[in-house]
């Protein structure tokens, strides 16, 4: 049994992020999609479990766009990236109604080829979207998703996946107070970053 590391200097500390923060990002470079799995899988493979020696969420990002440029740099194409974030934006506008914000990967950079466009909905009504789906004939498969919203409560919450023109969506059904209050980011604490369609626009002219 690997045995549990907690040494408290902070040089071994940064070295220990770098290690967790690598091996993170190869799983999800491998296909994890959720950053908090890959990080506790990350340090349990390097029997890491002091918090000082584990990586916050922009650590791993970076940890994954590194490992992208080394192994894939295929994976890292500014001009799909681009597509994605307007494929996002389109659909952000078909979703109007449920005030969409954009998270995960396609908003932070780190997006490779098979990732898909995260988009947080929100409804009083979780059926709302399902609804939605139906009547515009859109084949979508329902899955779960965790977050930790902004009061702090665990919620498991609804995931419509479907596939539009080649790009692949994930469908996020939030209360509806969550479209001004963010969940929490899983490793953080802090807020999930998010964007609003004005917010992606300007990533977009940004890009351009």
């Amino acid at each position: 049994m690997k045995r549990r590391s907690t040494s408290s200097d902070p040089a071994a500390a940064q070295a220990r992020r770098r290690q967790v923060a690598s091996e993170a990002a190869r799983l999800l470079a491998d296909g994890t999609q959720d950053i908090a799995v890959a990080r506790r899988k990350a340090a349990e493979r390097l029997g890491i479990r002091d918090p000082a020696s584990l990586p916050d969420a922009d650590e791993i990002r970076e940890a994954l766009m590194a490992h992208r440029r080394l192994f894939a740099p295929g994976q890292l194409d500014p001009a799909r990236l681009a597509r994605q974030r307007r494929a996002a934006l389109m659909a952000m506008e078909h979703f109007s109604d449920f005030e969409p914000r954009l998270a995960g990967p396609v908003l932070d950079g780190s997006a490779g080829a098979d990732d898909p466009v995260i988009l947080h909905l929100h409804a009083d009504d979780p059926d709302a979207v399902a609804r939605m789906l139906a009547d515009r004939g859109a084949p979508a498969r329902q899955r779960h998703r965790r977050l930790v919203l902004a009061d702090g409560n665990r919620a498991d919450l609804p995931c419509w996946e479907l596939l539009a023109d080649g790009q692949a969506f994930e469908l996020w059904v939030l209360p509806a107070s969550a479209a001004r209050q963010a969940p929490r980011d899983p490793l953080g604490g802090g807020a999930l970053p998010r964007a609003s369609r004005t917010a992606v626009a300007q990533l977009l002219g940004a890009d351009a």
